[in-house]
């Protein structure tokens, strides 16, 4: 090795060590100063951290925008479906002739612009909570990589990290799933705030949604708190539009083809004059006959009605129907029993046993009738 050489590495380790670093040994390099090229040592490692810190600004800006993006991008798709169904459902508003039938098709567009307004909050509530967790996980990464330019020893503190991850995984997997089921069913739409739906275990109306659990309120008055991990299938009875269907019974006697006519009567004045929370959106369809029962006949009814208005349109048809059905001399069925008597004559009864006898001295004798009295005489 040449002597230049071996003066010039030596002159190097004075300043920056055995192990010089790339900022101490470019610095000695220009300026060929001890002192200088220390200090450039010292701040080697406080750059290096700003600059892993400043590439994950960046890179979190990145990931923010393209998650915003993405988000933007599901909303303008959903705005533009549920703008054409606000408009389809006006466009039948207007064509509308029955004022009453006109005034709720309206509203019903209404409440589907409302209904989109609720999902884009929804969606952008989604987006913030994806937004903030990649912000969690690149700067936790860059803090390790900061750390790591401070020659922290980041073997323990990630055995301790994994360790602490792995209890938490098997005592709070339930929690996670939860949060997890709560992410895909914000992101489905399977339901919302004022939705009647049924997760199995409970029925009800929606009262809140959160990340972790649903509130339910059940026709008892009972609020129900649902895991969201919990829920494997969700039944909702309140969305667009829904079905009422009647199986209305009739006697066997009963001339099906009047009961059929009395049932459509009835439900096509319903569909006419549209109350207030019974609105029957098409005309009523008789299905047929249904079933044969053990007393009587089931004739199927369907109505298609306004979301969650299915029960009550049920009971005032079945009202008006017991009405119609009276008026109509149409007889409602009900079990019934037909109970044969057979009467059995008296047989006579055996004289009783003379006091001064006893039960053992006439056990075994033969009763024999007793002669009339002119046999008596006779004799």
């Amino acid at each position: 090795m040449e002597p230049a050489l071996v003066l010039a590495q030596e002159t190097i380790a004075d300043a920056c060590g055995t192990d010089p670093g790339i900022m101490c040994e470019l610095v000695y390099d220009v300026t060929g100063s001890e002192s200088v090229a220390q200090v450039a040592d010292w701040l080697q490692a406080p750059i290096a951290a700003l600059l892993i810190l400043a590439v994950a600004w960046f890179v979190n800006r990145i990931a923010r925008r393209l998650i915003g993006r993405t988000v933007d991008g599901v909303l303008a798709r959903r705005e533009a479906e549920q703008e054409s169904e606000a408009a389809e459902a006006e466009a039948k508003a207007k064509a509308e002739v029955r004022p009453n039938l006109q005034q709720r098709a309206f509203a019903r567009a209404l409440a589907l612009r409302e209904s989109s307004e609720r999902r884009t909050q929804r969606t952008r509530t989604l987006g913030n909570v994806m937004g903030s967790l990649a912000t969690i996980v690149i700067y936790t990464i860059a803090v390790l990589m900061a750390l790591a330019e401070f020659d922290v020893n980041l073997g323990p503190l990630i055995a301790s990290a994994g360790i602490v991850g792995i209890a938490l995984g098997f005592g709070a997997q339930s929690l996670v799933k939860d949060f997890l089921s709560g992410i895909f069913m914000l992101v489905e739409d399977q339901y919302g705030v004022g939705d009647v739906i049924d997760v199995g275990d409970a029925a009800g109306v929606v009262e809140a949604v959160n990340l972790r659990t649903t509130q339910l309120r059940d026709v008892h008055g009972t609020l129900w708190h649902v895991p969201n991990g919990e829920i494997r299938r969700v039944a909702n009875k309140s969305q667009e539009w829904a079905r009422t269907v009647l199986d209305v019974e009739v006697a066997y006697d009963t001339d099906i083809a009047k009961a059929m006519e009395v049932i459509k009567r009835v439900a096509d004045e319903v569909w006419e004059e549209a109350p207030e929370n019974a609105t029957i959106l098409e005309e009523p369809e008789i299905w047929g006959v249904e079933a044969f029962g053990a007393s009587s006949i089931a004739i199927r009814l369907a109505m298609k009605v306004e979301p969650a208005e299915q029960w009550a349109t049920g009971r005032l048809v079945r009202g008006r129907l017991k009405e119609a059905f009276d008026a109509e001399g149409i007889e409602i069925p009900f079990p019934q029993r037909t109970v044969w008597m057979h009467q059995v004559e008296d047989e006579p009864e055996p004289p009783p046993a003379p006091a001064d006898r006893k039960p053992e001295d006439h056990a075994h004798e033969e009763y024999l009738p007793e002669k009339p009295a002119e046999e008596e005489a006779g004799d």
